[in-house]
């Protein structure tokens, strides 16, 4: 009701007939290619935050939620059940477990829960699990905010591994325990359901932070096998957007769809940030998903806070 109460402050008839004007505007960058013909597939719409807020405010109709859990949490069926049409679940390892125990099989419940919960929703389900990896204020990142490495449990070897072992629980069918195998990983015990209809999301920042060699993206990247959509965090803050770094994540992996999981005004507002983000989409035609990161009301990221 909070929620509700907060949306209609905003629904003057100026700001419904500027609304409407801009999502019309948008939606129709949103569908064209760079040579004005009609693209193959339409970009897909997502928030994160309430996305019937979000539609009042903006008219953006989203067909994908994105919500993000910590690691441990195993009612996967419900958390689906309450994101829009098409589902994007963030799994945020924090320090609860490291890349190397989750590489050595040592949480599996968790994975094969995962696993259960997408078989049983029996739906497209978006799965970003370890996001912003080559972002030190996460603890699965091989560095810190000095630059010192977390040490073995946390290289980008281990964590390649842990993404590759997360990546098969998610698909499962009958050769996991065979691919794992040629990893030098142990088996899952017991069956895993085959989830075809699930669509893993391998999510750097463009640059890593601290922008080190060591922990650029392209070292954190598991292999094409192990990787459904490549995706890119883009925010406009302190004035300005890493374009460069997300044109470079487009071109280095040609075979995938791309996607912004998350973009978003980061407690500043410029509309030159939202059409620079409608021509990208509209020259890059594999962008398949781009989920704006909406957050909660009041917030620095709402974007009904902004002029």
């Amino acid at each position: 009701r909070r929620e509700e109460a907060h949306a209609g402050m905003w629904h003057t008839r100026a700001v419904v007939r500027g609304v409407a004007a801009v999502a019309a505007a948008v939606a129709a960058a949103f569908s064209l290619t760079s040579s004005g013909q009609s693209a193959k597939q339409p970009v897909e719409l997502g928030v994160l935050g309430n996305p019937a807020r979000f539609a009042a405010i903006t008219g953006q109709q989203s067909t994908a939620r994105l919500l993000i859990a910590g690691w441990g949490a195993r009612n996967f069926a419900q958390l689906f059940s309450m994101m829009g049409d098409h589902p994007m679940l963030g799994i945020n390892a924090g320090t609860v477990i490291s890349p190397a125990a989750i590489a050595r099989g040592q949480d599996d419940d968790y994975l094969q829960a995962l696993n259960a919960g997408i078989a049983e929703f029996g739906k497209p389900v978006y799965i970003r699990p370890l996001a912003e990896m080559n972002g030190h204020w996460n603890g699965y990142s091989a560095y810190d905010s000095s630059g010192r490495q977390r040490g073995p449990t946390h290289t980008t070897a281990m964590f390649k591994k842990a993404f590759a072992r997360i990546y098969l629980a998610v698909h499962g069918g009958p050769d996991v325990n065979a691919t794992l195998h040629t990893l030098g990983l142990p088996p899952f015990k017991g069956d895993l359901a085959s989830n075809q209809l699930a669509s893993v999301i391998w999510n750097p920042q463009g640059f890593g932070s601290p922008d080190l060699p060591g922990n650029s993206a392209q070292s954190y990247y598991p292999g094409d096998r192990y990787v459904d959509v490549v995706g890119d965090d883009l925010y406009f803050i302190n004035g300005k957007a890493e374009w460069k770094a997300a044109e470079a994540l487009y071109k280095a992996h040609p075979s995938k769809p791309f996607s912004f999981p998350e973009w978003g005004l980061w407690g500043l507002d410029d509309a030159g940030f939202v059409r620079a983000m409608a021509t990208f989409v509209r020259t890059h035609p594999r962008t398949a998903l781009i989920s704006y990161y909406n957050g909660e009301p009041g917030s620095i990221f709402d974007l009904a806070s902004k002029p």
